[in-house]
This record gives C-alpha cells, sequence and structure tokens, in this order.
C-alpha cells in the first residue's frame, strides 16, 4: 500500500519529483501522509451530499459529517475546481467512472468527488455526467473543507472566485495515504483514477 504524498515546498520549477515521466513541482498542504482528515478539519466542518433542491428541503438541508464519509473505510476522494467546468467534466469525473470497477477491486469503499459548489449544481452535474452509479458527489459550498486542508485556490482571474486544487487522495480510515495536487488547476497529470490506482 502506498503511503506517499506530493507536496510541494517551493515554486521553483527545478525542484520537484517525476512520476511516470512528468515532472512535478511540491504543493504546499495542511496535510500529509499519515494525517487523520477528518482531526485536521474543525468540528463545524462538513460536505452536503448531492440532491435535489426537494430533497434539501426535506432533509432539513442536513450535511454530512466526514466522519461518516471516512471511518473505517478505504475511500479515493478527488477534488477539482467546479461542476461543468471543462477539465473536471471531459477527462477528471470520467476517469473515475470509466475505472470503477477496478477500484471495486481494491476494495475501495466509494469514490467521492468533491468540489466548491452547492448540492444541488453538484447533482445536475452528477446527472449529467451518469456518473452517479458510480461515483458519490458531495458539494463543499462555502470551500471551508479546502480551505482547512490547504487546498483552497483563488480562481478568480477565471471569474470562478475562491475554489479548489484539483487533486485526489486515498484516505483510510480517515488517514491520507497518498495526495496528488496538480501544479495548475487546468493540469491533469496526477490526480485521475489511472495515478491513484498505481498508488493504492
Amino acid at each position: 500500500m502506498a503511503s506517499t504524498i506530493l507536496k510541494r515546498t517551493s515554486f521553483s520549477s527545478s525542484s520537484g519529483l517525476r512520476i511516470g515521466g512528468v515532472s512535478l513541482r511540491y504543493f504546499a498542504t495542511k496535510v500529509e501522509a499519515g494525517t487523520d482528515i477528518v482531526a485536521a478539519t474543525p468540528h463545524n466542518v462538513s460536505l452536503q451530499k448531492a440532491r435535489s433542491w426537494d430533497e434539501g428541503v426535506s432533509s432539513n438541508f442536513s450535511t454530512t459529517p466526514l466522519k461518516d464519509i471516512f471511518k473505517d473505510k478505504r475511500v479515493v476522494i478527488f477534488g477539482l475546481p467546479g461542476a461543468y467546468t471543462g477539465v473536471c467534466s471531459q477527462q477528471h469525473v470520467p476517469s473515475y467512472k470509466n475505472n470503477i470497477d477496478k477500484f471495486r477491486a481494491e476494495k475501495v469503499d466509494s469514490i467521492i468527488c468533491v468540489a466548491v459548489n452547492d448540492p444541488y449544481v453538484m447533482n445536475a452535474w452528477a446527472e449529467k455526467l451518469q456518473a452517479k452509479d458510480a461515483i458519490e458527489f458531495y458539494g463543499d459550498f462555502d470551500g471551508s473543507f479546502h480551505k482547512s486542508l490547504g487546498l483552497e485556490k483563488d480562481l478568480s482571474a477565471a471569474l470562478l472566485g475562491p475554489r479548489s486544487q484539483r487533486w485526489s487522495a486515498f484516505v483510510v480510515d480517515g488517514k491520507v495515504k497518498v495526495l496528488n495536487v496538480e501544479e495548475n488547476p487546468s493540469d491533469f497529470k496526477v490526480s485521475g483514477a489511472e495515478v491513484i490506482l498505481k498508488q493504492i
């Protein structure tokens, strides 16, 4: 089982790792291999499972505590800048959807996609991608989950505002085993399903 993390500590292009011939710069995050992802986040941080508006109303706009997502489970989670955006729709989510059988063979309990969006947008997007049977979608509506992990990203230049990095992680019983963060949110080199399958 892999227990590595790609963590950038310098913005110099000469520092970094190479994976599969891809040169990576390190990225400064607040988590590392062995970090308990639940303990590392404030108690009031939760995620919102993708749902319709009516489902939100009927559940009294409930949220999902992180311990319910990660405790006693083998989870692959990936974050992306936003629903309906180019790389996210065309490459990132499909890479996990198309490899769901391989993840199940590795005894992964759940594949989770999270973005700084509301759960209603995430629900509509998941339905459009026909991915709800393979992937659980969650909204981080105010970005607090990503901020607590140091994975936030200001994408105001692209008219998206505060969002997240593009990343993936393998988490076992709440402990981070692998964390991959792209050099730029528009990149798709280390956060896809093919890479993390080799790291499990």
